[in-house]
Order: C-alpha cells, then sequence, then structure tokens
C-alpha cells in the first residue's frame, strides 16, 4: 500500500513532471506532514539506526572536551554560542556539557542552539535538557541563530542534505530524476536535455567518465553560512559524517529502515535517505569562502587522538564485567575499522576563522 507521501508525490510527478533527486529526498525528509524526520524518532534499537552518540557517552564526552579546548585557541571568548545541527535526542549535548564542567570558564561562558526541524525530536531535547543548567534555544535553520563567536557541531547532519546526482551519457550530463512508469510505480529518469557545460565544472580526471557514471554534489548553502560566521564573529566548527575525502563518481544514495538497507523509492518518508558526503567538496566550499581546514581525519584517529582508549580504561576500572563488555564493544564500534564500524568510514573536518593556527586532534 503507497505511503500518503508517495501519493503526493506521484500526484506532483503527474503535473509537473519527474522531481530532481534533491526535491525527492527534501521531500521524503522533510515534507512538513509526512516527511520522515518530521514523523518519527528514528534513532535507536526500536529505530531506524544508531548514531555514535548513542553508542557510548564517551563520543559526546570528547566531543564538549574539544569544543572546551577550542574556546581556548578562540581566544577564550567571554559569551559563546555552542550550536549542533541536527542533534537528535539531545544525547551529544547532554555528554558534551556534563565533560564541559571540568572547564568551569568555558562552561560559564557557553549558550547551546539547536538547529532543529522535527517537532518529534525538538520535544526530546526540550524534556531532556528541562532540569539542565544551560541557556538552550531552538531554531529551524543556522541562520537564525544569534550572532556571535561560534562553535558549530553537525554529526551526521551534512550526509541527510539532499543531493543532486547527474548521469553521463553519450550525449553529455543529465541530470537524474525520479518519475514515475506505467503502473504508477516511481522510478529512475533522466533529464532529456544535457546539462549545459557540466563537464568543465567536474575535476580533469572525472572528465572522461564512461556512460552510466553518475556524479552528485549538494548546495553550499549551509557551509556558507557557517563560514560567513567564523569570518564575521570568530570560531570553529566540526563535521563528523561518513564520507570521502576526493571527489569521485558513484551513487551513494541509499535508505536506512529497521537498521537494514531498502530501496530509496521504496514508501517515501518511511525510510531515512542519506548519502556520502564529499568532503573534498566541504573543504573547497570553505577555501572559497576564505576559511581554514583542519583534517579530514578519519573518526579513528581523531577519537584516539582525543584519549578515547583512556576513558575507556577509566569506565572499565569501576565496571561489572558486563559493563566492561560493552564498553569495548562501544569503542570498537567508533574507531574500529571493520566493515560494520565507524572508524575509518567516518571522518572528521574542521573550519575556522583564519586567526586560529591550531585545534585539538588536527596539531598532532
Amino acid at each position: 500500500m503507497p505511503t500518503p507521501l508517495e501519493e503526493e508525490i506521484k500526484q506532483l510527478i503527474a503535473v509537473d513532471g519527474p522531481l530532481s533527486v534533491a526535491r525527492y529526498m527534501e521531500l521524503c525528509l522533510a515534507h512538513p506532514t509526512h516527511g520522515y524526520y518530521v514523523t518519527r524518532d528514528p534513532f535507536g534499537v526500536h529505530g531506524d539506526f544508531t548514531t555514535s552518540p548513542e553508542i557510548s557517552q564517551m563520543f559526546g564526552e570528547l566531543l564538549g572536551l574539544w569544543a572546551a579546548a577550542a574556546w581556548r585557541a578562540m581566544g577564550a571568548p567571554s559569551l559563546v554560542v555552542l550550536a549542533e545541527l541536527g542533534p537528535g535526542r539531545g544525547t551529544l549535548m547532554l555528554d558534551a556539557l556534563r565533560a564541559a564542567t571540568l572547564v568551569p570558564e568555558f562552561r560559564a561562558a557557553l549558550s547551546v542552539a539547536f538547529v532543529e526541524t522535527s517537532p518529534v525530536l525538538r520535544a526530546q531535547q526540550e524534556a531532556a535538557f528541562d532540569e539542565v543548567d544551560a541557556k538552550v534555544t531552538w531554531h529551524a535553520d543556522l541562520a537564525d541563530v544569534a550572532e556571535g563567536p561560534i562553535i558549530v557541531i553537525a554529526n551526521e547532519f551534512f550526509d541527510a542534505l539532499p543531493i543532486h546526482q547527474a548521469v553521463k551519457t553519450q550525449a553529455g550530463w543529465h541530470d537524474r530524476m525520479i518519475g514515475a512508469d506505467a503502473e504508477g510505480r516511481l522510478i529512475f529518469a533522466l533529464n532529456p536535455d544535457p546539462i549545459p557545460s557540466f563537464e568543465s565544472i567536474l575535476p580533469q580526471r572525472l572528465r572522461n567518465a564512461q556512460p552510466g557514471a553518475i556524479f552528485e554534489w549538494r548546495s553550499d548553502r549551509t557551509v556558507n553560512e557557517i563560514c560567513r560566521r567564523l569570518l564575521s564573529f570568530g570560531g570553529v566548527a566540526l563535521a563528523l559524517d561518513y564520507g570521502h575525502v576526493e571527489m569521485g563518481l558513484g551513487d551513494t544514495l541509499q535508505a536506512v529502515r529497521a537498521h537494514a538497507y531498502v530501496d530509496p523509492l521504496e514508501r517515501p518518508g518511511d525510510s531515512d535517505l542519506t548519502a556520502h558526503v564529499d568532503f573534498a567538496a566541504l573543504v573547497g566550499a570553505a577555501h572559497h569562502a576564505g576559511v581554514k581546514t583542519f583534517g579530514p581525519l578519519t573518526q579513528r584517529d581523531f577519537l584516539i587522538r582525543l584519549g578515547i582508549e583512556a576513558r575507556a580504561g577509566r569506565l572499565k576500572a569501576s565496571a561489572s564485567p558486563g559493563q566492561m563488555a560493552d564498553v569495548d564493544s562501544a569503542l570498537a564500534r567508533l574507531i574500529g575499522t571493520g566493515r560494520n564500524e565507524m572508524g575509518a568510514l567516518f571522518k572528521v573536518l574542521a573550519l575556522a576563522n583564519s586567526r586560529l593556527q591550531t585545534l585539538p586532534a588536527f596539531d598532532s
């Protein structure tokens, strides 16, 4: 049985023609009534996927201490906004603030801003922070956050931003679209008109791609807003996500439901849609704006440099055998390099005002 969003998408296609992949992702994830993030809590065992903060408190704690060290590198401003993009249940920030109490001056200087579009998750965040001693504000867009020195954390945020896809044919590069077949099933299609001069914007090594090759890109709007703030008021931003460090070809659009991969065109609105983050593109956008970058590092290297192994040892020192096994399992998931582990697949990139000469973990 089609989902309500699928029926609406088919009506849009019938009236206006096929949708771009980016528009399809936007509808699936953020439709005001039927969007995936608008209608549910997707995290944990009973959801569709698990993120690093939900795996272990160590992750958020280390990011909290990283933020405190970055604040010092910024010159320890008396007021600073600690902004999280896509904060989930608020777990990362709760752990980060607990660790930040080890640096009282930083803890006293900061206010928290959550950039969140999901009413379901915002309600969970509000409940989680109801009795937390911190000034917390919520915003639908980073542009709405109060201006001033800022530290931005974006963990598994960029992967959910809509992607555009172009497909190479003998006639050139064409926008990949979502249409419907004669039976009413959603299908991938191509815009019949090639994208003018598209090949000229590709890196030289990708211009001789074979027919069938796919190139993906995202809007720079969010990273441009981050860069504007860093340049205008000072600060740093940290992006942690799965993706690649070199611009390349390939279809990375994927859908996840109940911790399993499913067809991205199946039951729109009921699955999480993401795509690999092109860290080379993030670096390029930052440099174009005049912002300095650090990394990317693998998540394994980043967390090890921040001391996650020592933190795990301290947690195990007062733990039961079962708890010790849980710590070991979480550590392996966060920094391991196996197929189902995050250590190598996930990358970490920092952006900073050009006045900053070094940042913790990136100066090793």
